[in-house]
């Protein structure tokens, strides 16, 4: 992997990581059609760089996590993630399955833009409009929805919100949960992919996990770049997001999966 496809990447997962629109599924098409090959160094870097990401939220939110006197906040956290923990771990095998199958990515695409041009219909009468307001019982009813991302296209943050929602959530407080249960979801998912599973398993290869990171020092150059360019960017999308979604809803998110899904399907199908 060269440095600028890195570059590449780094940018379409800051970019996408916390809108409704599936940061998996966009950095696999753009790999895609950039020709890279699904390599053991391009997976673990499309997960690593998630770290970058996951900075730029408690840089945002600075003051909501490291105010130390509001524990709530913390246990609410921790038993919202521990269903996407247990499922996520039963399930890794199959979901990494589907991580390769484009055209059922681009299908799936499609079916939650459809989905979000509902959303605003289905939820009209919030009335949580801030995370103190959410119970340890609708943190977890979040966390359980956050699960449906597990199929690759359908989004973290799309399912997370929309959990939110049905929670009574207003459509900025789902949103900024769902950024706040992203930290230690993927901090998990970055974790257990870099340092236990690739790094933990037998083989003849000894470049895994860690070991792959440091192998080289282009290695090492392209994660470390690759991290900063997620975290400056998803610093950026956060803020844009929330304001986009309070000014215009879901439809935008929606119509955007549907017309790139479309345009992906035809493209996976005819052409690849």
């Amino acid at each position: 992997m060269d440095l600028i496809k890195a570059i590449i990447i780094a940018i379409i997962e800051g970019l996408t990581e916390y809108l409704p629109i599936s940061s998996t599924a966009h950095m696999g098409f753009t790999a895609s059609l950039m020709g890279m090959p699904e390599d053991e160094f391009l997976k673990m870097f499309q997960v690593s760089i998630q770290f970058g990401a996951i900075l730029s939220v408690v840089v945002a939110y600075w003051k909501k996590f490291f105010d130390l006197k509001n524990l709530q906040f913390y246990f609410k956290l921790a038993f919202a993630v521990v269903p996407a923990l247990v499922l996520g771990y039963l399930f890794d095998d199959k979901i990494e399955a589907v991580l390769g199958n484009q055209i059922a990515i681009s299908s799936v695409l499609v079916l939650g833009g459809v989905v979000l041009l509902f959303a605003d219909k289905w939820f009209k009468n919030p009335r949580i409009d801030d995370e103190k307001g959410i119970t340890i019982k609708k943190a977890v009813t979040i966390g359980f929805w956050q699960c449906l991302a597990m199929m690759p296209g359908t989004s973290r943050s799309a399912a997370s919100i929309i959990g939110g929602m049905t929670q009574g959530l207003t459509r900025k407080a789902a949103a900024e949960f769902s950024f706040f249960l992203a930290v230690p979801t993927m901090l998990a998912v970055t974790v257990y992919s870099v340092f236990v599973k690739t790094w933990g398993k037998e083989t003849a290869n000894p470049q895994k996990g860690y070991e792959m990171i440091m192998s080289s020092q282009d290695h090492i150059v392209i994660f470390i770049i690759g991290n900063i360019v997620a975290f400056i960017v998803a610093l950026i999308a956060i803020k844009a997001f929330i304001g986009v979604l309070n000014k215009y809803g879901f439809k935008p998110w929606g119509w955007y999966r549907i017309f790139v899904g479309i345009a992906l399907l035809i493209y996976f199908y005819f052409f690849q």
